[in-house]
């Protein structure tokens, strides 16, 4: 719940006016600093030394790429891994930035197996391998700097999956729907994973589940646009459209309720049912008309307004009653 908006809703249910609001304000301790402002701190500018760091070693392999053999090359990146691996179990104060510099590190082995072996394997299987790999060091350090680039590694080989199984284009044809349909089923299991649905075994918090939301969204709404660009309306739009709609519905309840990934999925929906109306306005002849646009503008006001509304009728859920007590 959002305490600002909450003191709001507290001071509107009893009228107070600008002295008692200021009071209630100064209570609550919402303008005090931090309790731990200097531990954050210390970890941010940890995270960040470990990124920094991780990319460093990078670089420096490819500055030395030609004097060091390709058995060096690799006994030095799965040493950085190992490293970093044991440094995070015996220092757990260091746990988070040594472990995400494992994470790092493992990518940088695939990548330089990927160039190192012409294997013909396709780019989602290493990033596929990265993510499976790194899963087990996520799940110990149970970390959101861990997590947020974890769900990025997982989202990008489901679209790269996608992508080599459908002809690497965009094009559609009957045969996709089931990749289509299996991408999207992926992308929102790996956003259930890090929801707070298993946040007691993953330890994930609101920032890896907001991105990796925000990039399963994302992806399910550019297979439901892509499914409104022929003349006739193809099964993948449906499918984007039921999966947000199920995904709406699971992030309306008071246990998943998130303000801003059910802002991106109703954003997500507007747009597909926006794009449908534009798609039936269309239909007939391929030149817009002055009635046609302004009532496609109306209808879009009308439904993002709708959209809003019912947003914040699930954040009120509970204030007042709070409020009175």
């Amino acid at each position: 719940m959002d305490i600002g908006f909450a003191l709001l809703e507290v001071s509107a249910a009893n009228s107070l006016n600008d002295e008692r609001h200021r009071q209630l304000r100064n209570l609550s301790g919402l303008d005090d600093e931090p309790a731990n402002l200097a531990s954050l701190c210390r970890s941010g500018l940890a995270l960040i030394a470990a990124a920094l760091i991780g990319l460093g070693i990078i670089f420096w392999i490819a500055a030395n790429w030609n004097s060091l053999g390709r058995t060096g090359r690799f006994i030095l990146l799965q040493g950085v891994v190992a490293v970093m691996c044991i440094g995070a179990y015996a220092r757990p104060r260091a746990r988070v930035p040594l472990g995400l510099l494992a994470l790092l590190a493992i990518g940088a082995v695939f990548a330089y197996f990927g160039q190192t072996y012409q294997t013909g394997a396709d780019p989602w299987q290493l990033f596929a391998l990265w993510a499976l790999l790194g899963l087990p060091l996520c799940l110990s350090v149970r970390h959101d700097a861990l997590w947020t680039p974890w769900a990025l590694i997982a989202m990008s080989a489901i679209s790269l999956w996608l992508h080599a199984n459908t002809g690497h284009s965009w094009r559609f044809r009957p045969d996709d729907l089931p990749y289509q349909a299996a991408a999207c089923l992926g992308a929102l299991a790996l956003a259930a994973l890090l929801s707070p649905l298993c946040a007691r075994w993953s330890g994930a918090g609101l920032l890896s589940m907001r991105v990796s939301i925000a990039l399963a969204v994302i992806s399910v709404t550019l297979i439901g646009i892509a499914g409104l660009a022929s003349s006739e309306i193809n099964a993948q739009y449906w499918l984007a459209l039921f999966m947000l709609a199920v995904t709406a519905a699971a992030f309306s309840s008071r246990r998943l309720f998130d303000l801003f990934s059910l802002c991106g999925i109703g954003l997500a929906l507007n747009v597909l049912l926006i794009g449908l109306l534009a798609h039936f306005l269309l239909s007939d002849h391929g030149n817009w008309s002055i009635p046609e646009l302004l009532l496609l503008g109306l209808m879009a006001a009308g439904l993002l307004a709708a959209t809003v509304s019912v947003i914040l009728k699930l954040s009120k859920r509970g204030l007042p009653q709070e409020g009175a007590q």
